[in-house]
């Protein structure tokens, strides 16, 4: 070890501090003090549990689905669990599962994809955004992501030496990126652009036009396109729209799916990339030196939830149906909101204070008054402007449950005395 290295490690460290990467943080690795949103919401929830044992949490922070999958995809798993042909290495897939995205894509976009070639399954869709940078990324290239918004293929865009160029969503622009904002020295060196509609968290669907002149864009400044389609049937403003239904997209990208969203099935870890083949084989090239594939009872099970409509339908259903709830009841409390077009979220304004004299200077100090003063829950977001996110995730056995929990939620709210 060098003299510079053993004046720079505490005596505590263990010799190999000094080894860790920057990316993640090089010799300080593992000593940041800083505390990040998620654990200083569980810490306010710990707090306000401590504070009010008797009363109940409203937590409306959850970002994922609250029911377990349907009853006949559970019995396919049950069922392809016995067979010994499902007991080895999947790679880069079985044709079953490709299959069944492949006619789910055409059903339901009018996209027609060459299953063997076109259509790769990722362990849910949290590494396919982490393996596409992989494929494109070199050390001074660009990735354009939108804020808020899912921040793994930004993380690996910087871990492979690259940059993010930030696209605030902003009300103003109906939270669709400006893309006219973006400089030009920074479009020559983009290599990627990547978009989430229906949007997390704001809740916005994209309209044609817009994905229009997306391509048109990718075409002209030479960058791919990754659509992030998770929440893609959670849509309630139309009929659920694809990026690659949009003419040209197949030749400027891949989109992204999950089955965690849609169909009930968080913790399965099954997705899908689709789109433009030679990208779809770099993924793959990619993947096969990350992962061995899924169990392939679970992508049969997954090709089975694909082939039956009835499931997604059922789910949109019940967030719709809570979403109109929840919307109604934050409406009656002040706060100024819409039925989103798509998501389990709602994304709206947060309050400033309280009529009391509270103040909030961000949508974090809103959320830890309201979890620790009135044991509701919700998710904020400083990114582009102040925000609170609620989810409709929350566990409720049937409608009377759902009613019950949103005037209790009234209550509290008006309560609060929030000011806006």
């Amino acid at each position: 070890m060098s003299t510079t290295q053993q004046s720079t490690t505490d005596a505590a460290d263990p010799y190999f501090q000094q080894l860790f990467a920057d990316r993640i943080g090089g010799a300080e690795y593992g000593k940041g003090t800083a505390i990040y949103k998620f654990e200083k919401i569980k810490r306010a929830k710990r707090k306000a549990l401590a504070d009010h044992p008797d009363r109940q949490l409203l937590d409306f922070g959850i970002g994922e689905n609250d029911s377990m999958a349907a009853p006949q995809v559970r019995q396919t798993m049950a069922a392809e669990i016995d067979k010994p042909e499902n007991r080895g290495y999947a790679d880069n897939g079985v044709a079953e599962f490709k299959a069944a995205a492949a006619r789910f894509m055409q059903r339901q976009f009018g996209v027609t994809l060459d299953a063997d070639t076109q259509v790769n399954h990722c362990i849910g869709s949290k590494p396919a955004y982490a393996m596409l940078p992989a494929c494109f990324i070199n050390p001074g290239d660009v990735t354009l992501m939108t804020v808020p918004g899912y921040p793994v293929a930004g993380t690996h865009t910087q871990y492979y030496g690259g940059e993010v160029f930030k696209l605030p969503l902003l009300a103003e622009n109906d939270f669709l990126p400006d893309l006219d904002r973006v400089p030009e020295d920074v479009f020559r060196r983009t290599k990627m652009l990547v978009l989430n509609y229906p949007n997390s968290p704001t809740g916005r669907t994209a309209p044609a036009e817009f994905f229009e002149r997306v391509v048109a864009l990718a075409k002209e400044k030479q960058f791919i396109v990754v659509h992030d389609a998770a929440h893609i049937m959670l849509t309630f403003d139309g009929p659920p729209r694809s990026f690659l239904q949009t003419p040209g997209a197949l030749d400027v990208g891949v989109e992204v799916h999950s089955m965690s969203k849609g169909y009930d099935m968080i913790g399965w870890r099954m997705g899908w990339v689709c789109g433009h083949e030679r990208i779809v084989q770099a993924f793959a090239d990619v993947k096969d030196n990350s992962d061995s594939g899924q169990f392939i009872a679970t992508q049969k099970a997954a090709a089975a939830a694909l082939d039956d409509d009835s499931i997604p339908t059922a789910v949109a259903s019940k967030y719709r149906r809570r979403l109109e709830k929840l919307v109604a009841v934050l409406k009656d409390c002040g706060f100024q909101c819409e039925m989103p077009g798509g998501t389990y979220f709602l994304y709206t304004a947060a309050p400033k204070g309280t009529e009391d004299g509270v103040s909030f200077d961000a949508a974090e100090d809103a959320t830890r008054h309201l979890i620790e003063q009135h044991g509701i829950v919700t998710v904020p977001w400083d990114d582009a402007g102040a925000y609170l996110r609620f989810s409709v995730t929350y566990e409720a056995a049937d409608e009377a449950a759902e009613d019950a929990l949103m005037q209790e939620t009234r209550q509290r709210l008006s309560a609060a005395k929030l000011k806006f």
